[in-house]
């Protein structure tokens, strides 16, 4: 009666998430002499599982082994759970093929712990392992099961066998739910099967399959990654007419990114009057989105207007908006609109604003734009500061400030901006320019053909070969290297107009 007593309460701790407390107790137990049975080491185990202390559930679970007590399938999941978080695969197969030794008969749940484990770790062999053994034993998968194993076979790249899967799962007669459908939506996007993605919604539509605004705006952004701009118009008035998924601000960031990609300035404004209209907050990546449109457009007084009232309606400028400010600087021919367009910055990033000034004052020594240029990249999100330098460099050869250019491209690289910029061996030493802007290329071209002109110059031993990678496949600068009598340079157009010379 004592240990019913403790299971009792520690089963209304657990449901407290109060581990603790469910540990002081199994101690008290201990301590006492009072029998811990399969239930009290379940409890224990699964309160840990629960609050995340996964350590202490396979402590608890190995102080139970040692007992000579059996887990449970309850036990077993949760145990099974614990080691899959903590990345233990092996343990997790060994402690699988254990329980089945003694008899355990896997649940649907146990096979959704092992088709996750396998699916973080994008092992396909895995996956497969999980459906063998669930056919072998006849256990038909729930939801669930089959929901996890789509978001596996997605992580393991595996978008056939996931179709597979899923036409499986419905001839069975599960009916799909929201998750299922934006699982398969992310996979087919992801592999860029447009059609499969667009005969899905199809089949949505006529079985009347539930929907929501994950799965609409996973569409919508699936349509953006592929240009699918009527497929997504389509959507989106889809969208409007639904009585639970009107768009919000995500599905009116895609559609502006949509129109954004394609060049159409008119839409993306008319949807930014419409989303003002209906009172649809607009975030701040739909303002990216707009900013990006309007500054490659030239028209610097919208894009002023845009910015104004977005920072009204309380959007917060992050890094990759002032990285997209600081682009349409790159891009302004017009003194004037460069004003503006600064304008904006300062009020994002006045440190930004500050260091371009300095990039474009006459007499700054390289020591105080190393120093402020640290500053700026010291604040600055990692995935946005090679961007930012980026656009610094274009912004200084649009101003014939190239020595600046080179300056900066110096920093990046010594900063760790640019990590395969330059790639040198006996036989090949090449530049991969695919992470840089135009000016950006430009400049790391320059610099490159300076420094293989020094070593020429002074004789020494070169390689077999030389080539230049950028954007455009057919950019290709390729240098052979004949008995050492001298380097032969192959120039295509978009790389020549450089203006670099034959060696």
């Amino acid at each position: 009666m004592e240990t019913i007593f403790y299971n009792v309460t520690m089963k209304s701790l657990r449901f407290g998430r109060q581990f603790e407390l469910t540990e002081d107790l199994a101690n008290e137990m201990i301590r006492d002499e009072i029998e811990l049975d399969n239930i009290t080491y379940s409890t224990i185990i699964t309160c840990a599982k629960r609050c995340f202390k996964f350590d202490k559930a396979v402590q608890w679970f190995e102080r139970m082994y040692k007992t000579g007590l059996m887990p449970d399938e309850v036990t077993y999941s949760a145990v099974l759970d614990v080691y899959a978080k903590l990345g233990k695969v092996e343990e997790v197969l060994s402690l699988y093929e254990r329980g089945r030794a003694t008899g355990w008969k896997p649940d649907p749940i146990t096979f959704s712990v092992l088709g996750k484990m396998f699916g973080e770790a994008g092992d396909y062999d895995g996956i497969r392992y999980v459906l063998q053994e669930m056919r072998s034993l006849g256990v038909q998968p729930n939801l669930v099961v089959y929901n996890t194993l789509l978001e596996a076979m997605g992580k393991a790249g595996k978008p056939g066998l996931a179709r597979n899967l899923f036409e499986e799962m419905v001839e069975s007669g599960l009916k799909p739910n929201e998750k299922t459908l934006t699982a398969l939506v992310k996979i087919y996007g992801k592999a860029r099967w447009a059609r499969d993605a667009l005969e899905l919604w199809e089949r949505m539509r006529l079985n009347g399959w539930p929907t929501d605004f994950i799965l609409y705006n996973t569409l919508l952004n699936m349509c953006a990654d592929l240009g699918l701009v009527e497929e997504a118009e389509r959507l989106f008035y889809d969208m409007k007419q639904s009585d639970n998924c009107r768009p919000d601000s995500w599905s009116y960031t895609a559609m502006l990114n949509i129109y954004g990609s394609d060049g159409n300035v008119e839409k993306a404004m008319e949807l930014f009057e419409e989303s003002s209209t209906l009172g649809v907050q607009l975030n701040v990546m739909g303002c990216t989105c707009l900013i990006q449109c309007l500054g490659k457009a030239g028209r610097i007084d919208d894009l002023v207007r845009v910015f104004s009232l977005a920072v009204e309606r309380g959007v917060e400028p992050d890094d990759r908006l002032c990285g997209c400010l600081l682009s349409v600087v790159s891009l302004c021919k017009d003194n004037e609109d460069v004003e503006k367009v600064l304008s904006c910055l300062q009020k994002a990033n006045p440190k930004l604003v500050a260091f371009v000034k300095i990039l474009e004052g006459g007499s700054t020594d390289f020591d105080m734009i190393k120093e402020e240029f640290r500053g700026v990249i010291s604040e600055t999100a990692v995935e946005a500061r090679r961007p930012f330098c980026n656009c610094l460099i274009d912004i200084c050869r649009n101003r014939n400030l190239h020595e600046k250019a080179h300056e900066l491209l110096y920093l990046g690289t010594l900063y760790g901006l640019y990590p395969s910029l330059h790639h040198k061996t006996a036989d090949e030493w090449s530049l991969d320019v695919r992470s840089l802007s135009v000016g950006a290329a430009h400049t790391a071209l320059e610099e490159w053909m300076k420094t293989l002109s020094r070593i020429v110059k002074r004789d020494e031993a070169l390689p077999e070969l030389f080539f230049a990678q950028t954007v455009r496949r057919e950019s290709w600068l390729l240098c052979s290297n004949s008995g050492g009598s001298g380097v032969l340079v192959a120039i295509p157009e978009p790389i020549g107009c450089c203006g670099i010379e034959y060696l």
